[in-house]
């Protein structure tokens, strides 16, 4: 006599096959849920961000929970000293979000984008209801320096210079070699 297969143990091979299927099909939908995700915080914003703005630091704003860098310029961070005309310490980098926040007083922004930094903040130059460059306005008032390529504010930062304002009104250390003093 021959010994026969029973229907159940073949069911059951057949529902370990569907199930390692189930799990590989899970597995491929949370990868695609996943890099669905990671695009979405890392890309840039499609078009111009409008709204009103929460100044971060000098160089730094939120508008409708983004985060945006402003391109081309670089404040003394929050906690940096600067000295003044007369060698004294000064606050700088609170002084510098504190005229930030002044300039623009609760105005509507607009910031044209122009990439996503290695925080993933969006790198813009920001512009205020009259057209004018708020990235140019914080380099010609001496509350910031021009940095990198973008938007290309040596020349306001030449007109502060000359003029004394802000930070020029004593010495300071660029914020980009004071960050790497204090890590």
């Amino acid at each position: 006599m021959r010994p026969r297969v029973s229907q159940p143990v073949v069911t059951r091979y057949a529902g370990r096959r569907n199930d390692g299927r189930l799990f590989v099909a899970l597995l491929l939908l949370l990868g695609l849920i996943g890099l669905y995700t990671s695009r979405q915080h890392t890309t840039e914003p499609r078009g111009a961000l409008s709204g009103r703005a929460r100044v971060l630091d000098g160089d730094s704003i939120e508008i409708a929970h983004a985060r945006i860098r402003l391109a081309g310029i670089d404040a003394p961070e929050w906690d940096q000293t600067c000295l003044d005309g007369k060698g004294q310490p000064w606050a700088c980098g609170r002084a510098a979000a504190r005229e930030l926040e002044r300039h623009i007083a609760g105005g509507r922004l607009t910031c044209r984008s122009g990439g996503v930094d290695k925080y993933r903040r969006i790198l813009a130059i920001c512009f205020a209801p009259d057209g004018s460059d708020i990235n140019a306005w914080m380099v010609r008032q001496g509350w910031a320096v021009a940095f990198g390529d973008v938007g290309d504010y040596r020349s306001e930062e030449h007109e502060a210079e000359a003029a004394r304002r802000g930070m020029w009104a004593g010495s300071f250390l660029l914020p980009a070699q004071w960050r790497r003093h204090h890590p």
